[in-house]
């Protein structure tokens, strides 16, 4: 019964500590998740111009990995970090970005993403 009950208690903690998390592309990846690691904006512009605006904020910080334009999904490395940038319509003339971010054994880097989005907002004016 000792046997079975430490089996347990091991299984148990190592499913409690490990987990995945979703991108923004819809990925799901290995790490701890329920961290905040996710901003979203509203900006009343047109969402190509909020895509290109990410673009260069990505390009300027960092080096795109991947890019999806169809979904207008963005995936970067900035500062050993991975970041993913969503732009999507939220209303008629109003853009959604959603930013986060990702530290090397995927903690969460909320300042981070939180940098981005207003480099991001700052590039529309």
């Amino acid at each position: 019964m000792k046997k079975f009950l430490s089996v347990f208690v091991v299984v148990a903690g190592t499913a409690l500590l490990t987990g995945c998390f979703k991108t923004q592309e819809g990925r799901r990846q290995a790490g701890l998740p329920g961290l905040k690691d996710t901003i979203e904006s509203r900006y009343e512009r047109p969402v190509e111009q909020v895509y290109e605006s990410a673009r260069a904020t990505l390009a300027f910080n960092g080096s795109i990995t991947k890019q999806n334009d169809s979904a207008r999904v963005l995936e970067a490395k900035v500062n050993n970090r991975t970041v993913w940038v969503r732009v999507d319509e939220a209303e008629p003339r109003v853009s959604r970005v959603y930013v986060q971010a990702r530290r090397r054994g995927t903690k969460a880097d909320i300042n981070l993403a939180a940098e981005l989005d207003k480099q991001i907002a700052l590039r529309l004016r």
